[in-house]
């Protein structure tokens, strides 16, 4: 695997080519796994879910996630370890990174753009076992990584990534995104208020329910949770799980099979379902394969600003408040934050950003457009000349000469709907094409009902050309142009040497190494009875326990496990279904070989 020194220096994570790849903003959140850091009690948890899961899912998940289990090398009894999965998701086309929790969807989605996975390193507590809100190695590498062995879902994955990365979003969806990564931070702490929690719940029930209008992103964040995160494939009557959010949880992956959750067939209008992230979801969508899935990804794309352009587009860009590009009618983009419009009969003729804007030509910034030439902003009319049939766009150099829109002339153009520019000519910018995209006057004034929008004598202004807006989306054109970093990494969980483990973390690692081979010559029973006396409410290691004296054939330890769990589940019901499962694990098993 090639190894990037700097990358290593700066982030402390291995890179290779997959990864070199990614552009600077995404590398931000990009952080080192430190697999050391897993303790006992992380592994412990990871083993159980997956036990428990691969048990189960081998008989109602798609084939895919048992065959994608042995693809991508994820083990049940590690952690896996990013960089050896990477060894073995590189022959697919893909690589994985550990990343700073929740990050925001758009940056998400463009990670997937780029064939990257991004799994949240973190691990859920034992007390979180079923399920949590927070991203975490186990929903990432367990749920997500299995299913992209399959190359027709993974190319849905990949194209999911290029089109929501684009989609346009609201000021709400990051308020609504702040408070779900506030959730899964405090639900994952040690020591959280539960009031704190409710309070945290109650408050994102509220914005869900506050949402106004949904965005494109919320939309399209909608379809993402109904295919990648809680999608069914197959039959309405027999359908599969491929989603990663059922795939890691213990209790959804088993409820959303009974008839309590209603399945409906997938189609586009599974947009317009919201969902809640605090609660099981009521209904879920079936699609009849993965190859319907782009379907209706393209078939969703086709609403969107970036297809459709127009009024509506640059309207969504000044809604969002975030840095977004639009497209003209020559290919000319102009990105920026956009402030302000002017439009007639249904149709823009005037656009404002405000702030640093950039000028771009299929996705390259165009030689002295950049944000130090527009720092505060880019204004231009769009449209038509009044009384001249034929659009600026579309002349050629002779028809400009003839309309004097040409070096050192002094002009007056009347643009449809009221815009003026008057200035002097001093140079054009032609695409490839030779079609101009770009003229630049002195001494221009542009005006709209006598009221001035732009003025100046001494710096050049730049006039977009361009009859119409054919495209609008979120993010810059050239990803070059802007400074695009600004997350700071959080310390994620606390690292432990094996040396400071806590008593009950060091029982842990007595079993685990015993159950490896490591270490043979501990008391089994011993290590019990001092858990049930010390630590009489943990339930997880007597499982691991009571699994070893099944396979040594130790009757008396295993009866006496049994009704140490008896007790645990009369004084905590909660924990009832999952000490059951535990126990018919350790009786019968996964059922699936070689995993």
């Amino acid at each position: 695997m090639a190894k990037k020194i700097e990358h290593m220096n700066s982030t402390g994570y291995e890179s290779n080519p997959i990864l070199d790849k990614l552009p600077k903003h995404l590398r931000q959140y990009i952080k080192p796994q430190n697999y050391e850091d897993y303790t006992p009690i992380d592994q412990a948890v990871w083993r159980y879910v997956m036990r428990k899961n691969v048990a189960y899912l081998s008989r109602v998940a798609h084939k895919s996630y048992t065959e994608g289990l042995k693809k991508t090398g994820i083990s049940i009894d590690n952690i896996p370890n990013m960089y050896g999965m990477n060894r073995i998701l590189k022959d697919l086309g893909w690589a994985a990174v550990a990343v700073d929790g929740f990050i925001p969807p758009a940056a998400f989605m463009e990670f997937q753009a780029y064939n990257v996975l991004v799994i949240a390193s973190d691990i859920r507590q034992l007390g979180n076992i079923a399920y949590t809100p927070a991203p975490d190695i186990i929903h990432e590498g367990a749920g997500h990584a299995p299913i992209i062995g399959n190359p027709e879902y993974a190319a849905y994955l990949r194209r999911f990534g290029e089109i929501g990365c684009k989609a346009i979003s609201s000021t709400k969806d990051f308020e609504l995104y702040e408070a779900v990564r506030h959730l899964s931070i405090i639900k994952e702490a040690k020591g959280t208020n539960q009031q704190d929690i409710d309070t945290s719940e109650k408050h994102i029930e509220y914005l869900q329910e506050n949402m106004g209008v949904p965005s494109e992103m919320a939309l399209i964040r909608n379809l993402h949770w109904w295919t990648v995160e809680y999608g069914l494939i197959g039959t309405i009557e027999k359908p599969k799980i491929y989603g990663a959010g059922l795939l890691s949880s213990i209790g959804e992956s088993q409820g959303c099979m009974t008839d309590k959750v209603k399945k409906l067939p997938y189609s586009l209008e599974a947009a317009k379902i919201s969902f809640d992230i605090t609660k099981p979801q009521p209904q879920l969508f079936v699609t009849p394969d993965f190859a319907f899935l782009s379907q209706v990804l393209e078939d969703f794309a086709n609403t969107m600003a970036l297809r459709t352009g127009g009024l509506s587009g640059l309207q969504k860009l000044i809604n969002s408040n975030e840095l977004g590009t639009i497209e003209l009618s020559t290919g000319l983009q102009v990105s920026g934050n956009f402030e302000s419009l002017i439009s007639h009969e249904g149709k823009p003729i005037y656009f404002q950003t405000k702030g640093k804007s950039a000028l771009a030509y299929r996705e390259q910034e165009l030689v002295g457009q950049d944000i130090n030439r527009h720092e505060t902003g880019f204004g231009s009319p769009i449209g038509r000349l009044k009384g001249i049939n034929l659009p600026i766009e579309e002349m050629s150099p002779r028809d400009l000469k003839a309309y004097k829109i040409y070096e050192g002339e002094i002009v007056s153009l009347d643009f449809t709907g009221g815009i003026n520019v008057t200035g002097k000519i001093i140079t054009g910018t032609r695409n490839l094409q030779g079609r101009i995209i770009l003229i630049t006057f002195e001494n221009c004034k542009v005006t709209y009902q006598n009221n001035v929008l732009f003025e100046s004598n001494q710096d050049p202004y730049n006039m977009a050309i361009g009859e119409e807006i054919v495209s609008a989306y979120h993010g810059p054109a050239d990803l070059k142009s802007f400074d695009l970093i600004d997350h700071t990494l959080s310390s994620g969980f606390e690292s432990k040497d094996n040396d400071d483990l806590n008593e009950l973390e060091a029982y842990y690692k007595l079993i685990r190494d015993f159950r490896e081979g490591k270490n043979t010559i501990i008391s089994r029973t011993k290590v019990f009875q001092e858990i049930r006396e010390k630590h009489s409410t943990d339930w997880l290691l007597p499982i691991e326990i009571y699994e070893l004296a099944l396979k040594s054939k130790d009757e008396n330890l295993a009866k006496s496990i049994e009704h140490h769990l008896v007790t645990i589940k009369l004084d905590q019901p909660n924990l009832g279904q999952l000490i059951d499962d535990g126990i018919e694990l350790a009786v019968n098993g996964t059922g699936v070989k070689d995993l």
